[in-house]
């Protein structure tokens, strides 16, 4: 389930939303991955711990199909959900619901005319805020250092809301701590390419 074909988060039948709100059990741990693609990382999460939920946020619809019918199969609290996470991540989960948000190699929209579409904004940074509990992480990974850069950026802009566990405008330098990768966090490894890492505790007090 290795597909990387872009899809313009701007299209308007992605500014709409069809869902509802999850209704999920509160004994539970939720951990959230914004953008999951095949969801290999959640999979590999589920397999470690199959005592917490496994949310993973996605724009291509096949691609939310094809994880969930994987994760039934194989019995894996894994759920995939087709939405667009720079709008309607509110609409789907309680505030201070989520344990941990993962923000694995986001697309990159090389072109500058493209930049807007890039899915780490001030907004989701702060949306993200709202769902987590306090005190608890988001943990950021890209191969392109100019997306590495700019979701740094923004997330040392909401201090207000977060701290940087490496300290401030400090990249992770402990390597992934889960013990699980994304394929393209393995293809990177394997080809020995850059990864940069970042890692965002929630502040304490809720906003």
């Amino acid at each position: 389930m290795r597909q990387r074909q872009h899809v313009n988060p701007l299209t308007a039948c992605l500014k709409s939303f069809d869902g509802q709100a999850l209704d999920l059990d509160p004994s539970k741990e939720i951990e959230l991955e914004v953008g999951c693609a095949e969801a290999q990382f959640l999979i590999e999460r589920a397999r470690q711990d199959s005592d917490r939920i496994y949310l993973g946020i996605e724009v291509r619809s096949q691609l939310v199909d094809e994880v969930n019918e994987y994760a039934r199969a194989e019995n894996l609290p894994v759920k995939a959900i087709f939405c667009n996470a720079n709008h309607h991540l509110l609409q789907l989960l309680r505030p201070g619901s989520v344990s941990r948000v993962y923000l694995n190699f986001p697309d990159p929209w090389f072109k500058r005319r493209h930049r807007k579409r890039r899915m780490i904004t001030e907004q989701l940074a702060r949306d993200l805020a709202l769902l987590l509990k306090p005190g608890h992480e988001v943990f950021i990974q890209s191969d392109v250092w100019s997306v590495a850069l700019d979701a740094m950026e923004i997330f040392e802009r909401v201090d207000d809301l977060y701290s940087n566990r490496a300290g401030p405008w400090s990249f992770w330098r402990e390597g992934n701590p889960y013990g699980v990768r994304s394929w393209r966090e393995q293809h990177c490894e394997e080809d020995g390419l850059p990864i940069w890492r970042m890692m965002y505790d929630r502040h304490a007090a809720q906003p």
